[in-house]
């Protein structure tokens, strides 16, 4: 006999992520219309920012897990779906929507987001354990961690102007954080020897575009089995002009202010404790990184159509 069970989704939202619209409303109507069960609806907490909540939604054995916030609730979500057969959708609600934007999965329009996420078309992407300081316990990112200058602009980032101007607002903190000294780096790509850098940051990819279009890790996919590391190393004054001038060339040319490295783990060893980033949030200070590929763990919900050779190895037809 054919199963008729109705589909749930459950929606991890994070309430402090204000909209236009009545979410839960919106959401429940176009379950209901496509054909699926109320949404079981689970709220974030100051103290649980979305681990706990998902978890739940797999006891509850929904078909499908909605994160309804920006990346930081993606990311949350993320660390417990991956490995599962339960797939992620996404409802983008916060400023950078990073992983959202990478998979044209509209950022201003709710409804489609939700519609994509119950009928789009399914992808394995890979998801990227990251330790900090030796810790026992991973974190996971899917779109970029670092340590330097951009985690600092994260952390300086004011909450009051997000609102105002949006991703503008990361633009501001980067101006204020540009003045610094670079520091002493070690970094080992697939356990090879380490080698020496004196950078302001390291960044680890698993995909290359952010706010704006700019393709800040060149070639990097998010199945493809491999993590894009970068080091930025300004010199002199003029010297992020440089680094900007070669992030504007898709990384090619010369200039050292930039280099690039493919591989399936890397250790960032810092001489002088600095600040950490994943997929946006601030994770504090630390000296050590080391981060890990789980290829292709997490099942991700994405609009059909063609998509950008630059981020899936293999293009939905």
């Amino acid at each position: 006999m054919a199963d008729s069970r109705r589909k749930r989704a459950a929606v991890i939202v994070n309430p402090i992520k204000k909209t236009d619209v009545d979410l839960r409303a919106l959401v429940t109507e176009t379950c209901l219309d496509e054909g699926w069960d109320e949404p079981l609806w689970l709220e974030t907490e100051v103290e649980d920012p979305g681990q706990g909540m998902t978890r739940q939604a797999l006891e509850a054995e929904v078909d499908l897990v909605i994160a309804a916030g920006g990346d930081g609730t993606v990311r949350c979500v993320s660390e417990v779906l991956a490995g599962t057969d339960t797939p992620l959708g996404l409802l983008p609600l916060g400023t950078g929507n990073l992983l959202a934007r990478n998979l044209d999965i509209g950022i201003n329009d709710p409804r489609s987001a939700v519609l994509d996420a119950l009928n789009g078309t399914e992808r394995r992407i890979d998801v990227v354990h990251i330790y900090v300081d030796h810790a026992q316990e991973s974190h996971v990112f899917l779109v970029m961690a670092g340590l330097g200058f951009d985690a600092a602009v994260m952390g300086d980032t004011r909450d009051d102007l997000k609102d105002k101007v949006g991703w503008l607002a990361y633009v501001d903190a980067g101006i204020r954080n540009l003045p610094g000294k670079p520091a002493r780096t070690r970094i080992s790509i697939d356990g090879r020897r380490p080698f020496s850098r004196r950078v302001r940051s390291v960044m680890g990819g698993n995909c290359g575009k952010i706010m704006g279009g700019l393709e800040i890790f060149p070639g990097a996919r998010l199945d493809d089995g491999l993590l894009d590391i970068m080091t930025v190393a300004p010199r002199g004054k003029l010297g992020w002009f440089g680094v900007a001038a070669k992030l504007l060339r898709r990384g090619k040319g010369k200039d050292p202010s930039l280099e690039y490295f493919q591989c399936q783990s890397a250790e960032i060893q810092s001489l002088m404790p600095q600040d950490i980033e994943i997929d946006g949030d601030p994770l504090g200070k630390g000296t050590h990184l080391s981060l890990q590929v789980q290829p292709q763990s997490l099942r991700v919900r994405m609009p059909y159509g063609r998509k950008d050779p630059a981020v899936l190895t293999q293009p939905v037809p």
